[in-house]
């Protein structure tokens, strides 16, 4: 079995970065497989594989895709708008978030600071300023088309096992993601998804008990300026708990 080095394997990692835009060449069925399939060998609690993915491609991609984007354009009007969309999203709720409506709550103040630092170095390498609402919302709104991918995996985690869950699927997603990195193809793990579960269930059959965690977008990477947008990394130092003296 061929190795590789240590070194190759720090700057195979390293080259990964987020694509937020795609090329509409579809990705084969079968190399989706072979992505999955390289990730499941990352391990998982007891084997239990608490996760279950929605491939979505085709029609079933773009009809998801236009009702988030119908969606996002009513709480987008709500956000930037007047009264008067204000109170139609109250009163028909239409746009509201059908799951996971944690994910609009402040960050905490401990990591505030990292998000608001990528947040700003993002908008800023594609021209959008930071009082600029309606041009961050129509950049927001790219999470909705899934920046152009031609395929949009959706993961499911099986609530009994609540964060064990999500740390399965997490160890997953970044199997699936190197894989596909490795084949030429690009990704982008989207939260933003994850607030209207309703409209992925009523293309899949997917069992209650399962809660949508996130999505990842797959597919060619285009020549877009945005995609060679490198953010801030950490350094460990930022990340080891400090130890008792």
């Amino acid at each position: 079995m061929a190795k590789i080095t240590p070194e190759q394997f720090s700057a195979f990692a390293a080259s990964r970065r987020t694509t937020r835009d795609f090329l509409p060449t579809p990705v084969p069925e079968s190399v989706i497989d072979e992505l999955l399939t390289d990730a499941m060998t990352s391990p998982s609690w007891s084997n239990t594989r608490p996760f279950l993915v929605a491939v979505a491609s085709g029609d079933k991609r773009d009809r998801i895709s236009a009702e988030f984007l119908k969606r996002w354009a009513a709480l987008s009007a709500a956000r930037v708008g007047g009264l008067v969309p204000k109170l139609k999203l109250i009163l028909t709720r239409y746009g509201l978030p059908t799951s996971n409506r944690m994910i609009a709550k402040p960050y905490p103040s401990e990591l505030k600071g990292r998000a608001a630092r990528v947040g700003k170095e993002l908008y800023s390498a594609i021209g959008i300023e930071r009082g600029d609402k309606v041009g961050r919302d129509a950049m927001w709104a790219k999470n909705y088309e899934f920046f152009g991918a031609p395929t949009e995996l959706f993961i499911f985690v099986h609530s009994s096992l609540d964060i064990f869950s999500a740390s399965d699927a997490g160890l997953f997603m970044q199997n699936l993601m190197l894989s596909a990195h490795s084949r030429g193809l690009g990704t982008c793990a989207q939260g933003a998804v994850a607030i209207w579960d309703d409209v992925v269930r009523s293309e899949f059959e997917v069992p209650k008990q399962y809660r949508l965690l996130c999505g990842v977008a797959i597919g060619y990477p285009s020549d877009a300026a945005i995609n060679d947008f490198k953010a801030h990394r950490l350094d460990v130092s930022e990340i080891k708990a400090t130890p008792y003296k």
